[in-house]
């Protein structure tokens, strides 16, 4: 299921998506969804009005395009903030669901220990590590992903922000210093809490 120009395996889990449609609906209804999909090209429109499928792994420029689409209605004034948002969403629907495993009460850093694991709930290439750094901090990197954009990584700092707030992290704080978007080797995401 790869889109042209994409390699073949350059895929993103049903899950993701499915949160993306959700936060929509949530934010204005199947009409504010219709309005997003309309923006769409039309294989994209076909392929999301059928039942996605949380398992099954779909194109990854189709996530983006989604994005895209999602942040040009929601707020377009504020797209990094949409982009947040989103991942945001996406943590919440998740962690709150099948992925519950993940989050201890208190235990933010338990979750970010399983870093390599739920990387693999959302992506099919590259992998993801982490470092304790302190009581109350950790970073995780990732390596060898596939089609690195800003934006995507705009929804990993969101969906890292609010998994830590489910683990009972406050004040939490993800920076995103290192982008391989923007020629770094690696991508890179300092996280700390009180």
């Amino acid at each position: 299921m790869s889109t042209a120009g994409s390699p073949p395996n350059s895929r993103i889990k049903g899950t993701v998506l499915i949160s993306r449609l959700n936060l929509v609906r949530q934010q204005g209804g199947q009409a504010r969804l219709e309005e997003v999909l309309k923006r769409l090209p039309p294989m994209d429109q076909a392929l999301l009005r059928k039942m996605i499928l949380p398992i099954n792994w779909y194109p990854f420029e189709l996530n983006l395009r989604l994005d895209e689409a999602i942040a040009d209605v929601l707020s377009p004034e504020d797209r990094t903030q949409a982009f947040m948002d989103m991942g945001r969403a996406s943590a919440d629907e998740n962690l709150k669901g099948a992925q519950h495993v993940f989050v201890r009460p208190g235990e933010p850093q338990f979750l970010l220990s399983q870093a390599p694991q739920i990387y693999r709930f959302y992506y099919a290439v590259g992998s993801r590590t982490y470092e304790k750094t302190g009581p109350k901090s950790a970073t995780l990197r990732t390596f060898g992903a596939e089609n690195v954009t800003e934006t995507d990584c705009l929804t990993i700092v969101g969906w890292h922000q609010r998994a830590i707030e489910l683990s009972g992290g406050r004040a939490v704080r993800v920076a995103h210093p290192l982008c391989v978007a923007k020629g770094a080797q690696h991508c890179e995401y300092l996280c700390q809490w009180d």
